[in-house]
Formats: structure tokens, C-alpha cells, sequence
């Protein structure tokens, strides 16, 4: 019997994986405590959030912290019209902007690569994602820049009451399979029902962001 359990919300087959709403409790937590900081000082603020494959975390939280610009493995950014949207903000008198953007996020020429020379390319930079757009702002915007990287401090710590009862009701779930030897299930978030998911349908699989998510449109 399987359980849906990584912060990434990335598996297939599921709405929602227990430890996903803790992890944006504080990716949302380290936006907001940036806000202060950046708007003090008058500078943009790029926030690494986890998710190297999918976007879930960066977007739940991007949107929840008020971020400016977020940025998602499954959509490929021009840095040009990122610098566009800070610079507009600059000029309407707005001191500050905060990016999202996960760790996995990917520039159009990146995206045309095979995975292969993406992650070499990568892997030869001292610079992460967010460091990299930071730079690259300051020298096509003219704006103070700053990369923040909170790592795995999203993965740690006490579970939201969420997630604490998400998890409950997923591993009920589970023991009530095993008590009627339904094996080589997974027991899946389904809107407001927990339902068994044959694990032939979720093995090897990810669920990425689809271009028409409701919350891409939000």
C-alpha cells in the first residue's frame, strides 16, 4: 500500500501529497518575512523555492506571498520580460519586487536543450537559479538585487494542522486496505474523498502544472 508523501505535491494520481501544505505554510512564511527586507531597503528579492520538476510549491506559495513574478519549471521565462515587469514596477513608483522562482525554472534557450547539457551546463556555474536571475536583472534593469535560498528549511519542522489531518485519514485509509488485503493500491487525495489508486497507474510518474491550471490563470 502506498502513500502520497513529498512536499513537491508532484505525484500523479493524487489532488494533494501530505507534506505539501507544510512546505508552503513556509516558502509563503519566507516570501512575507522578505517583503519586509526588500521593501526597507528598496530592492528586488529572488526566493529559490523548492521544486526541481514541477512547480506546485513555487506556485501555491508565489501567489500566497504576493510575489511579483513567479517563475515554473513547466513554463520557460524570458529574463527580458522579467526585467520588464520590474523595471514597470520601478517607474510606477514602487520600490521593491519580490520573484518566485523554483529551483528548477528554466530560461527558453535552457528548455530547447536536452536534459543531459542542461544539467551539465548547471552543474559548471557556481551560481544557483536565483542567484543567476539576480545578477542578470541587475545588470539589465539597473535594479539592487538580492537571491535568497531557504533550502531545506521548507522540508523540516512541524506539520501544518492540514497536513496532520491529511495524513490521518490517508494512513486510516491504508490500514483498512490492508485489513481487507487490497493490495498494490495507493490511497489517493480525490477532491474531498480519499480513494485506493492502482500503483500501475502512478508508478513512474509525475504530475507536473498544466498550462490550464486555474491558478496559471489566477
Amino acid at each position: 500500500i502506498g502513500l502520497p508523501k513529498t512536499i513537491d505535491n508532484d505525484l500523479y494520481g493524487t489532488d494533494f501529497t501530505f507534506g505539501f501544505h507544510t512546505a508552503v505554510d513556509i516558502a509563503t512564511d519566507v516570501i512575507d518575512r522578505i517583503h519586509t527586507t526588500a521593501c526597507s531597503h528598496g530592492r528586488c528579492m529572488v526566493i529559490e523555492i523548492m521544486g526541481n520538476k514541477a512547480g506546485w510549491l513555487t506556485l501555491y506559495s508565489g501567489i500566497a506571498g504576493g510575489a511579483d513574478v513567479i517563475l515554473i519549471p513547466e513554463i520557460p521565462y524570458e529574463i527580458e520580460r522579467v526585467a520588464k515587469v520590474v523595471e514597470a514596477r520601478a517607474n510606477a513608483g514602487k520600490s521593491f519586487s519580490i520573484l518566485a522562482v523554483a529551483e528548477g525554472a528554466m530560461d527558453k534557450e535552457e528548455a530547447k536543450m536536452k536534459k543531459k547539457e542542461r544539467e551539465a551546463k548547471r552543474a559548471a556555474s557556481p551560481q544557483s537559479i536565483s542567484q543567476r536571475i539576480a545578477a542578470q536583472l541587475q545588470d539589465i534593469a539597473g535594479v539592487e538585487a538580492r537571491a535568497v535560498i531557504p533550502g531545506h528549511i521548507q522540508r523540516g519542522g512541524s506539520p501544518c494542522p492540514y497536513d496532520r489531518v491529511l495524513s490521518t485519514r490517508l494512513g486510516a485509509a491504508a490500514a483498512r486496505l490492508v485489513k481487507e488485503e487490497k493490495f498494490g493500491f495507493m490511497v489517493a487525495v480525490k477532491g474531498a474523498e480519499i480513494k485506493p489508486v492502482p500503483l500501475g497507474e502512478v508508478a513512474g510518474k509525475l504530475k507536473f502544472v498544466p498550462d490550464s491550471c486555474g491558478l496559471i490563470q489566477t
